[in-house]
């Protein structure tokens, strides 16, 4: 799919509700006993495959006009599924499911595309092993099957690697497991669980780097509302500050602190990003948030912002390459096992498309085109991975030759309708 120079982006819209989060609310939903409502889940496919396993599972889960009904089974009753759960492309779904079902009953295979099977997964598997849970991954990959322990034992666990998908999938096992399950994270990652378990009755504290949960309770179902994505709004936004003319609002972003590592660097790059609206919804802080065409500075990124920002790094690449002089960066070598290894993936086609790139192992330092256009006029390949797709498809808009993307499709991983979206700024 071809993308070339835009004039000015104009427009005011919505994007999918966060990926993060929908995959939360459809899991606790199902431990609760009774009807949850869910408005604004995301529509994309990795979203589908955790419903669809939860489907598999038992659980009855409904689009309905004005939102999804979810029929919750209650903590611990979930059903043997009749065959191997398909993960797809969803990291998300394969981690959190894992960890959820290590505390039950039930013997479950899991399955996933060529890209999630490349995927690391020893860090989950490892402490929920020591929950009790039997996890036979001979290369601590995609397919595996867990065989949940009933009852499981609580633990303590220090987060070595800073994880939001694990610390999730202990508080999941955790849910079934009578006692007092303590995670300790030094690192600070988005606490999107922790919020929600709140907002179901789960009794759990956070205080300072510790997060406690009490197993066994009931969770009582509810109604909630789902903040559009961040890291889908970063990419019309950035498409904005890089394109002359161009202003663009993106309404009811979530803005919880644990995600905005992204505005915070472009407004030090000197971005024009303002909130309005700034308000609350499901226990989440949201806003509208408007991107003006900027000039950006380079900047040295320090490395502690990575977990405020892990999934935005491709589209801040693209940031990078039309600012004034190099953007350096660093410690972002989880970026290598994401669904694509983004940092080689990402120096490469910013070199195709002529931009200067030094790749490390840890980082990328990019020499920025100073807000000029950049060559373009190649073809870049997504490799499955819809951040990759989505970033060069914003590169090409201020290219003085058209960048193609060979595949558009992952976008619908998080982003169903984004290509017709972008291309509805610039009519």
């Amino acid at each position: 799919m071809e993308f070339g120079a835009a004039g000015p982006l104009r427009g005011r819209l919505g994007v999918p509700g966060d990926k993060s989060i929908s995959h939360r609310a459809l899991m606790l939903a199902a431990m609760a006993r009774g009807r949850s409502v869910i408005h604004g889940l995301s529509g994309g496919s990795d979203v589908a495959a955790t419903a669809a396993a939860l489907r598999a599972m038992g659980v009855r889960i409904q689009a309905r006009e004005g939102g999804w009904t979810v029929d919750g089974v209650g903590t611990g009753c979930l059903l043997q599924p009749g065959g191997a759960l398909d993960m797809a492309n969803s990291g998300t779904s394969a981690r959190l499911l894992i960890g959820l079902l290590a505390s039950h009953p039930l013997i479950a295979g899991f399955t996933g595309d060529a890209s999630l099977s490349r995927r690391p997964m020893a860090r989950v598997i490892e402490p929920l092993e020591r929950l009790g849970a039997d996890i036979a991954a001979p290369a601590r990959r995609l397919p595996l099957i867990v065989r949940g322990r009933c009852p499981a034992v609580p633990l303590t666990h220090r987060m070595v690697v800073p994880s939001a998908q694990v610390k999730s999938a202990l508080l999941l096992a955790a849910l079934n497991i009578s006692g007092v399950t303590t995670i300790v994270e030094p690192v600070a990652t988005r606490d999107h669980s922790e919020r929600m378990l709140a907002r179901f009755g789960a009794d759990i504290s956070v205080e300072g780097p510790e997060i406690r949960l009490r197993g066994e309770a009931e969770l009582k179902p509810c109604a909630l509302r789902v903040p559009g994505d961040p890291s889908a709004a970063a990419f019309l936004l950035v498409a904005a500050l890089v394109v002359p003319g161009s202003e663009v609002t993106v309404e009811n972003v979530g803005t919880n602190v644990y995600r905005t590592g992204l505005f915070d660097l472009l407004r030090e790059m000197g971005a024009d990003l303002s909130f309005a609206n700034v308000h609350e919804e499901g226990g989440e802080p949201v806003a509208d948030v408007t991107a003006r065409h900027s000039v950006l500075s380079g900047i040295d990124v320090p490395p502690d912002i990575a977990p405020r920002m892990i999934d935005e790094f491709p589209i801040f690449f693209v940031a990078a390459a039309f600012a004034r002089g190099a953007t350096r960066t660093c410690g972002l070598g989880e970026l290598r096992f994401k669904e694509s290894d983004r940092l080689a993936t990402m120096a490469a086609g910013l070199r195709a498309i002529g931009v200067r790139v030094e790749e490390t192992t840890e980082g990328l330092t990019i020499e920025g085109s100073g807000g000029e256009p950049i060559a373009g006029g190649t073809s870049i390949p997504s490799r499955l991975d819809h951040r990759i797709a989505m970033s060069f498809a914003v590169a090409g808009l201020h290219a003085r030759a058209p960048v193609t993307v060979d595949d558009m499709r992952p976008a619908d991983t998080s982003f169903p309708g984004f290509e017709t979206l972008l291309r509805s700024l610039a009519p």
